[in-house]
C-alpha cells in the first residue's frame, strides 16, 4: 500500500491538509474556485495566473484568494 504524504497549508486563514506535490491550480479546482475572477497571493507575493500549474504548494504555505465583485 502506497501512503501519500500530506502537507498543511492555510487558505484565507483556514487550515487545510492536502497531498504533497499539489499545484495552486489543482487546489483551486478542488475548492471549486474559478480562476478568472480571483487574485492569488502566496506567502505575501501576488502570483501570475499563467504559472499556477507550475507552482507547487509546500508545507506551511499561506494563500490568500480574493474574489472580484462588480457593482455600482
Amino acid at each position: 500500500m502506497i501512503k501519500v504524504k500530506k502537507i498543511k497549508i492555510k487558505v484565507n486563514g483556514k487550515n487545510y491538509t492536502i497531498n504533497n506535490h499539489y499545484s495552486i491550480n489543482e487546489l483551486l479546482n478542488k475548492l471549486k474556485i474559478p480562476k478568472k475572477m480571483v487574485a492569488i497571493e502566496l506567502n505575501k507575493k501576488i502570483m501570475d495566473k499563467k504559472k499556477l500549474n507550475k507552482i507547487i504548494l509546500r508545507q506551511k504555505d499561506s494563500l490568500e484568494i480574493v474574489h472580484f465583485i462588480g457593482g455600482g
